[in-house]
């Protein structure tokens, strides 16, 4: 039994703001847990879901590769998955059931299946694997391979024996990331990446993984696969990689899918000096923090070593409603961050969360000032989305109903009571983009106007763009105060 067949559950053609983005990463976490089996002297494929139509493919790659094991191994570092959409669940129940007609152990590792485990249990999964599951998904199998039937004896697993559910102890995490071997790339058809990317986009990124886990205590942030922890590759193995993906695959830019990049005190300037040292030109974008952007020889490091993005968690521009959250920064922090940032040529990108308990229309008008005010590169907008194992789920759990995930990363449906009704922060989400986009315009507008020798073709159309988003960002504020009056 030495033959394992990898997929995932993410459905890119089933999340259709996601597909008509056209930006895909491959599945990281997936291809971390193949080259790990690989290694171990098993057989390994993948069937890689990205850009498959229906579930029921998985079929033809079955007959294809004969596996002894079907494994469901979700990519932790995509955002994406730790929603925990439910398109995505009814795939991954599809394919383990369509796998188990086929002679299939059927093993799952994801957020949800950690969140769910019994629900995926009843839909006829043999293992689900609780949090960071590379080596628990090795001693498994081993034991399975081997003709081992003590299963409570395996740390990190749930599994139906009888019928009883049985959840095992939880593994220890890995700290030496160093130690696991470099992800499965060749696994994946990334040319059909590499063409959406340039047609999307206009330039190939890949996404890479530095560190597991994040100490912080948002306690909206659901964390089932890494944790509260915090363990970094080192400066020099992340810097072989990125040499690898470039003579290997010419890519030209990086999304490093940490939860937070660079934490580890040095580590950035340690990876800006070998940066340099090896001559490598790169740009890359990560996600980070308010309060961890404030440090200039930080950010300037960040800046040298290549970086031109970093998103940060700015959520709202209300100190009451970020204390609400445990967020830990302050909207001062989020001035000197962006401001630092732009002044060493960082675009400063802004997650956004609307609709936290409590929230008044004070709030909503001090986020949107603050996005006005700091301008940053882009902005991400969502409704607060419970998720299992959070403090937030467990104050508003009363009030879910049969719905608790939303279908799509695009849904933004209000899942418990709050201020508002659900259609009014589906209006706002409308208003708050055309909002921004017509101050960016305004902003372009006013630099030409005061450096008229600085006008091109592209500065023209940003500038101009002011006449086409003023009066829609009237409509719909328009829209915005009926729906305000109808509550």
């Amino acid at each position: 039994m030495n033959t394992v067949l990898f997929s995932h559950s993410y459905f890119l053609r089933f999340d259709p703001k996601q597909w008509s983005l056209g930006q895909p990463y491959p599945p990281l976490g997936t291809l971390y847990a193949a080259a790990l089996m690989r290694q171990r002297g098993y057989d390994v494929g993948l069937f890689d879901t990205m850009f498959v139509s229906d579930p029921e493919e998985v079929t033809t790659a079955i007959e294809k590769h004969r596996p002894d094991f079907f494994v469901i191994y979700d990519d932790g570092f995509n955002y994406l998955t730790k929603m925990c959409l439910t398109n995505m669940r009814e795939a991954a129940f599809k394919m383990g059931k369509l796998a188990k007609e086929k002679g299939c152990t059927v093993i799952v590792s994801s957020s949800d299946s950690t969140d769910r485990y019994a629900d995926y249990l009843s839909e006829g999964v043999d293992f689900v694997l609780l949090g960071e599951a590379e080596h628990t998904l090795l001693e498994l199998v081993d034991c399975i391979g081997n003709g081992g039937k003590n299963f409570s004896l395996i740390k990190g697993i749930a599994f139906t024996d009888g019928t009883e559910i049985i959840k095992t102890p939880s593994r220890p995490v890995l700290k030496e990331l160093d130690s696991l071997p470099l992800p499965a790339w060749d696994l994946v058809d990334m040319d059909s990446y590499k063409e959406t990317w340039l047609k999307h986009a206009g330039y190939f990124s890949i996404n890479m993984g530095t560190t597991r886990g994040c100490p912080f205590k948002c306690n909206w942030c659901a964390k089932p696969i890494y944790g509260n922890r915090y363990n970094s590759r080192s400066p020099q193995h992340v810097v072989n990689e990125i040499k690898l993906l470039k003579e290997k695959y010419a890519i030209e830019h990086i999304w490093f899918c940490d939860d937070i990049f660079g934490l580890k005190p040095g580590w950035v300037a340690e990876f800006a000096r070998l940066i340099t040292q090896e001559k490598i030109t790169i740009r890359y974008k990560i996600q980070s923090r308010a309060d961890l952007l404030i440090d200039e020889e930080l950010v300037a490091a960040l800046a040298e070593s290549g970086c031109d993005n970093a998103w940060i968690g700015a959520e709202s521009g209300s100190q009451k409603i970020l204390d609400a959250m445990d967020k830990g920064i302050t909207i001062d922090q989020i001035r000197v961050a962006a401001r630092l940032m732009k002044k060493h040529g960082i675009k400063p990108s802004f997650f956004i969360q609307f609709g936290y308990p409590g929230e008044t229309k004070e709030d909503i008008k001090l986020t949107i000032d603050m996005i006005n005010e700091l301008l940053p590169f882009e902005i991400g907008i969502s409704v607060s989305y419970p998720l299992p194992g959070t403090v937030f789920y467990e104050k508003v759990k009363a009030e879910l109903k049969s719905k608790t995930n939303w279908t799509d990363s695009d849904e933004m449906a209000l899942l418990f009571t709050n201020t508002y009704p659900a259609f009014y922060y589906k209006q706002l989400h409308r208003y708050v983009h055309k909002n921004y986009r017509k101050h960016l315009a305004k902003n372009s507008l006013r630099y030409l106007l005061k450096h008229p020798a600085m006008a091109s073709e592209s500065n023209m159309k940003k500038a101009l763009s002011f006449f086409y988003y003023a009066p829609l960002t009237y409509v719909e504020k328009v829209r915005l105060n009926r729906f305000e009056k109808t509550v």
